[in-house]
């Protein structure tokens, strides 16, 4: 008998988290066996001294006595409960998700998230899909552009693996460029379009020395190897008009050692911090003995001096930013390493990019459950309605790769369903959903081989699937995307992913686009999840149930009000088959398939059978 679950309707009404003065139900079923005459739930606000509620009798059912608490939490935040029943000493804890089943005495308490009543995300993210574009690896839309810097080294071998040799054993890694630009982007626009892609995320577009362009050498001009201020307005215009949105990649926690603020080797003069004591950028940075470059530096790199995020006119200045590529036409903003930036300097740019209009997009880069992450000593609010839209759902990347590489759904299903159960609606309808990044192995490496793991570069250069594995890996991923299109949020495709390009981590997984590929697979698989997430609210905003979870096979339902679908992603090599409510569903062996579902409407969670009593 299932005591609790924090999934099923029957037992917490409303399903996953809630708006700050929203009524909580509770309900325990306690076997009659224990002789529980009156059970408490203890809650607490984060970091606060715990509440004791007595629960209320309100009737029975089979073997058990029900309990019901009604809790009407006032204030934005995270809440933790665990019920003691008072008999024994016995106390209830989280256990697994997808069984319900309880952990006694110890464990992790039930989390309960509250987010501010107002919080809204924008409405044009929700069903659309996402295209993560590494600019200079992209395409090059203006051949043979000059140099603006000599200590460039440009690449016309568009097929040949970026250079990754460390400079201090003779390389020239991050320096050579393959020539990608806005006009190469622009040129791409109708390709992105056939995709079914809505907004488009650049890795970051700044000034600056190195190919990544993660160390900001100028934040108020585009790199110049990508184009003009009158060539990114135009991109951003041209791109609006075929419906798709473009976000920026927002590196506010450091800056380069060779920046005009920095200026650590001269280029841009004496000024600068590290140069002139009396810089107006000098307060911007950490300066003393105790760091190993002299400064504060970005895990150490001296190449990435840390900023100073609390100095007023620092803040001043990245609005000044904001409002600058805003203005442009910018959509948004994804913001590097947000667990890194106070709490008020995100809500400052939450403000600053919703001035231009609700429908603008800032999202963070947050590796866990960004719902209860703690960084640097203190609880992170993320997600409570004043700081981010939402987060990079790595999570559920590491749930979908550990399924198609080794068949394991309970695992994913449990990680799916704490996601939803955590993160505020308006955040989860807008959580990117990725299989890869620029920081992580290409999508099909990680889907059919061990990562990288620490191996230096020598292994992972040159190391390429053999034809029956690689043949796998397409498979693979087409259950990996039919995944991300069909879970709550937004699919994010890694550029060249969409025709299965290899590679470990960087600089391997930053290639230059394969524009010769005649690889259609993917690509046609794409386009109708696309489409299907244009036609269908449910898979745009709909709630998540999990209907069947077993080691080759996941099986859950996607519902908003009158439209409902059933998804089905199936591993193995026998056809897989659901009965839900007297309706039979098949999916083929080694497929994917989208039922559209007659029963809707249906409560979120674990039991779509039990619902409300």
């Amino acid at each position: 008998m299932i005591l609790y679950s924090e999934t099923d309707l029957f037992y917490r009404s409303p399903f996953g988290a809630v708006a700050a003065g929203q009524p909580v139900r509770f309900r325990l079923a306690v076997p009659r066996e224990y002789r529980c005459e009156t059970p408490f739930c203890m809650m607490n606000r984060d970091g606060k001294p715990p509440s004791l509620f007595a629960m209320e009798k309100t009737g029975e059912r089979e073997d058990a006595d029900l309990f019901t608490f009604v809790f009407t939490p006032q204030l934005p935040g995270l809440y933790f409960y665990h019920f003691d029943l008072y008999r024994d000493y016995r106390k209830i804890y989280r256990g697994p998700l997808l069984t319900g089943a309880e952990r006694f005495d110890e464990g992790d308490p039930f989390q309960l998230t509250v987010y501010y009543p107002a919080f809204t995300t924008p409405e044009p993210m929700k069903g659309g899909v996402i295209y993560q574009i590494f600019p200079d690896r992209f395409f090059e839309g203006r051949p043979q552009k000059p140099l603006p810097f000599p200590d460039r080294i440009y690449r016309a071998d568009k097929k040949g693996e970026p250079f990754f040799t460390p400079l201090e054993e003779g390389g020239k890694i991050n320096l050579d460029y393959f020539g990608g630009d806005f006009a190469g982007i622009q040129q791409k626009l109708p390709y992105l379009r056939d995709l079914g892609v809505t907004c488009l995320y650049l890795n970051p577009i700044f000034e600056a020395h190195e190919n990544h362009r993660y160390n900001t050498a100028d934040y108020l001009k585009p790199d110049p190897m990508l184009g003009t201020e009158a060539e990114f307005s135009d991109l951003c215009a041209e791109a609006r008009a075929m419906g798709i949105a473009i976000i920026l990649d927002g590196v506010f926690s450091h800056t380069g050692a060779d920046s005009v603020y920095f200026n650590k080797i001269g280029r841009y003069g004496e000024g600068g911090a590290y140069r002139d004591p009396q810089s107006p950028y000098r307060p911007w940075y950490f300066f003393g003995r105790e760091y190993p470059a002299g400064y504060r530096s970005w895990w150490n790199f001296p190449s990435l001096p840390e900023v100073n995020e609390e100095d007023p006119a620092y803040r001043q200045f990245i609005c000044g930013v904001v409002d600058h590529w805003m203005a442009l036409g910018a959509a948004g903003f994804r913001l590097d390493v947000a667990d890194e930036l106070p709490d008020d300097f995100i809500v400052m740019l939450r403000e600053r990019v919703k001035s231009f209009g609700p429908d603008r997009f800032l999202v963070g880069e947050v590796w866990e459950d960004a719902s209860n992450k703690v960084s640097y000593g203190a609880r992170r609010g993320f997600l409570w309605g004043r700081e981010l839209d939402s987060v990079m759902n790595y999570p559920f990347r590491s749930a979908i790769l550990r399924f198609l590489r080794e068949g394991d759904g309970p695992f994913a299903a449990e990680v799916f369903l704490s996601i939803a159960a955590h993160y505020p609606k308006p955040a989860l309808d807008v959580t990117m959903n990725l299989l890869a990044s620029h920081d992580t192995e290409r999508a099909i490496t990680a889907a059919m081989d061990e990562e990288a793991a620490g191996r230096g570069r020598q292994w992972q250069s040159g190391r390429h699937l053999c034809p029956e594995m690689r043949e796998e890996g397409i498979f693979r991923l087409r259950l990996g995307y039919a995944l991300l299109f069909t879970l709550p949020g937004v699919p994010v495709i890694y550029y060249g992913d969409e025709i299965a390009m290899e590679g470990y981590r960087d600089p391997f997984n930053r290639a230059y686009y394969d524009w010769g590929s005649t690889e259609e697979r993917l690509r046609s698989d794409i386009r109708r999840l696309s489409e299907l997430r244009r036609e269908n609210e449910s898979l745009r905003t709909g709630t998540f149930q999990v209907l069947k979870a077993e080691k080759e096979e996941l099986w859950y339902r996607r519902c908003a009000g009158e439209n409902a679908v059933i998804v089905a992603v199936n591993r193995g090599g026998q056809p897989a088959h659901l009965c839900t409510e007297g309706e039979e569903y098949t999916c083929a062996a080694r497929d994917w398939a989208v039922f559209f579902d007659s029963g809707a409407p249906h409560a979120p969670g674990r039991d779509p059978g039990r619902g409300e009593d």
